[in-house]
């Protein structure tokens, strides 16, 4: 560990030296990639070089306890017995910074929801998710912007899709893509019985265009009137837009802005960030990686999280988590389940890095 602190001091005054080069200054992606890593190593080094004073300090409590002032003597061990815990909490810490980083944990996301197995109830379950995150990323001081929606007639969306904007959005929600199931008895439901019902949630981190380059003559751009509740313009004007990236064969769409042009921008964006979703698939898929994590059919089956209403129960199935608190979690309460998931996920990572 201590090799890999001294490595981060280096390259951390590595970065800084780049960062006031003129030619790095000229190059906008380099430059940003440097920013980055350096918003990464800063608090590193920064509880490398504490890690280093609590160490000195210790030294010094372990000569006071053997001076011949027994109240020294004393001060020095009460001294010691406090830095050693502070050095060991300290250490934990260092562990978890030095693990690799999500180059997209600090991105804003783009979010797919769609109603799956179940019919209406699918439907309607993916309108209690879409208001779930919306109250979460409201206790976070996140904004909502919507994409594009769906509405059903018995309530909820078949499909809706909205960006999450603020602080490393996709670091605590990254892990949400999936299909999520809901047992409960639905409104329509007259003998009462439990139904199960599921909807898929896909999370995608926003892509910027020197993340992902994009050509217009690979995109074919479609048009039309905008559906459902949106002001005067709905049915009046073409401003809705369907772009379609040949190559790939992935189509997004936008039709909540007023404007053709505000549309099209949104499109781009949903592009960009599906594109790279569709590619890391492929690596993850080629290299065998986590995308267990990720989202499926929706199907019954691949379940990664149970929403069991009679029980007031939310289990999360890939780490085995369960908590009896499903009406706090519907009100937007994730955090108990995302920190959860974050912990799992650096003990997976820990263990593979001790094993290599």
């Amino acid at each position: 560990m201590l090799k890999r602190l001294q490595t981060s001091e280096m390259r951390f005054e590595e970065v800084e030296k780049e960062l006031l080069d003129e030619n790095i200054m000229k190059d906008m992606k380099r430059f940003r990639d440097l920013s980055k890593e350096r918003a990464v190593l800063e608090p590193v080094v920064e509880g490398y070089h504490k890690y280093l004073r609590i160490v000195s300090d210790i030294k010094d409590a372990e000569l006071m306890i053997n001076d011949s002032d027994p109240e020294i003597v004393e001060l020095g061990h009460s001294e010691h017995k406090r830095l050693i815990e502070e050095e060991a909490k300290l250490c934990g810490e260092l562990k978890i910074a030095l693990l690799p980083k999500d180059p997209n944990d600090d991105k804003n996301i783009i979010v797919e929801i769609r109603g799956a197995a179940g019919g209406d109830e699918g439907n309607i379950f993916a309108g209690d998710l879409f208001r779930m995150y919306v109250r979460y990323a409201e206790t976070q001081g996140w904004r909502i912007q919507l994409i594009d929606e769906n509405p059903c007639e018995a309530g909820g969306y078949s499909f809706i899709s909205f960006m999450i904007k603020g602080d490393n959005v996709y670091s605590r929600l990254k892990f949400e893509s999936g299909a999520h199931r809901v047992q409960r008895v639905p409104k329509t439901e007259a003998s009462g019985r439990i139904h199960t019902s599921t909807a898929t949630v896909l999370v995608m981190p926003e892509m910027e265009e020197i993340d992902v380059e994009l050509k217009m003559e690979d995109i074919q751009v479609d048009t039309y009137r905008s559906q459902g509740a949106g002001g005067q313009n709905v049915n009046k004007t073409e401003s809705a837009v369907r772009m379609t990236h040949k190559p790939t064969g992935v189509v997004v769409s936008c039709q909540t802005e007023k404007s053709q042009i505000q549309n099209r921008a949104i499109c781009m964006q949903m592009l960009r960030a599906k594109i790279y979703a569709k590619l890391q698939e492929e690596q993850e898929e080629k290299f065998g990686s986590e995308r267990k994590l990720k989202v499926g059919t929706g199907e019954r089956s691949e379940k990664i999280r149970t929403y069991n209403y009679p029980q007031n129960r939310v289990t999360d199935h890939r780490i085995g988590f369960t908590i009896q608190k499903l009406d706090r979690v519907m009100e937007g309460d994730l955090d108990e389940i995302l920190d959860a998931l974050q912990h799992f996920d650096q003990e997976q990572k820990m263990l593979g890095d001790s094993n290599n």
